[in-house]
């Protein structure tokens, strides 16, 4: 039977060469990585020059991508493809004209917001949520013209439902779940998950223990469950995985995600995760040689073969096909 190949809509792991063959073995033929947490420009293109020796010395395991036609040669060649993206949109400093220059330096997915209020939107721990600002609305129609993909997977609601209003393309919330099923800050209304879907965009589902129903105690026929109820919400054709896997991490890298260069005190939100560290994945999923335990969960709750092709591959796949080039000029 041919190993399933799935997409990743985003982790940040510790990577290394034991990673990479973990994708490998799990049929992992792309995956969108975070390469920007609270870094500047300058700071970004340090990790993206970090990248570039991962590439160099495993070129037999991973390879960059940049379009859709690069994850299928990936998956063709036995590779995994790293697509870059940016959980904050302080890569761009004040510069609107740092846009192009990211999507040329292969960043093809950039957040608004990641918690805080930024130049451009809310974030969804602000306790007002003001919405896009003015240098937003313009950021959002740079990222459509140049073909960089909005991720308002840490935004607040109304930002949220602006953003997808605002963007005359499809926008991506890469790694959340329905609020319905688990309230958590980050998780998302029904609005919400409605607007994304009418507008062709893409969810990815968490699998971030703090997003789960029942937390590390979550198990794989709730999480398969809520995809099927999702499904059934804004189509089957708009949802795909986007684990949040932190796989190797120190604790201590929870506590920087948190603060940033922002405060000096601790910023304990959801689950006090600064305080507490990564918590422990659940037993069904602890890396990327377990995404076949979820694929034989929708299998086993009714989902057909092609269903299931659609959420571990193809739905992402064509999104990157629409969404990674620039504008069109029709």
């Amino acid at each position: 039977m041919t190993k399933q190949t799935v997409i990743d809509g985003l982790q940040y792991a510790n990577w290394s060469e034991k990673i990479f063959r973990q994708m490998h073995e799990g049929g992992v033929g792309a995956v969108h990585v975070t390469i920007c947490y609270h870094e500047d420009f300058r700071e970004t293109v340090r990790n993206i020059e970090t990248w570039n020796r991962h590439f160099e010395t495993h070129p037999d395991l991973i390879r960059p991508a940049h379009t859709a036609e690069d994850v299928e040669a990936a998956v063709a060649e036995g590779r995994t493809a790293i697509i870059f993206g940016c959980q904050n949109a302080s890569p761009i400093e004040c510069d609107i004209g740092l846009v192009e220059i990211c999507h040329q330096l292969g960043i093809r997915f950039m957040q608004l917001t990641y918690n805080n209020q930024s130049l451009l939107a809310t974030g969804c721990y602000e306790s007002e949520d003001t919405g896009v600002t003015r240098m937003g609305r313009q950021v959002i129609l740079e990222m459509n013209r140049v073909g960089m993909v909005i991720d308002m997977s840490h935004s607040a609601e109304k930002s949220t439902l602006q953003a997808i209003e605002i963007s005359e393309r499809p926008i991506a919330i890469t790694h959340a779940n329905p609020s319905h099923w688990m309230p958590a800050l980050r998780n998302k209304s029904d609005d919400v998950l409605k607007a994304l879907g009418e507008s062709g965009g893409m969810l990815g589902f968490s699998l971030y223990p703090h997003h789960l129903k029942d937390k590390s105690n979550c198990t794989i026929e709730s999480f398969c469950e809520m995809i099927a109820r999702t499904a059934e919400l804004i189509g089957v054709g708009h949802i795909g995985f986007g684990s949040d896997l932190c796989q190797d991490q120190p604790d201590r890298v929870v506590t920087w995600m948190r603060n940033g260069t922002w405060t000096r005190d601790l910023d304990y939100g959801e689950g006090s995760a600064a305080a507490q560290g990564f918590p422990d994945q659940p037993e069904w999923f602890h890396g990327n040689t377990d995404f076949g335990n979820i694929l034989n969960g929708l299998r086993d709750i009714g989902f057909g073969a092609d269903e299931i092709d659609c959420i571990a591959q193809r739905n992402w796949l064509d999104f990157f096909r629409t969404s990674f080039g620039p504008a069109s000029r029709d």
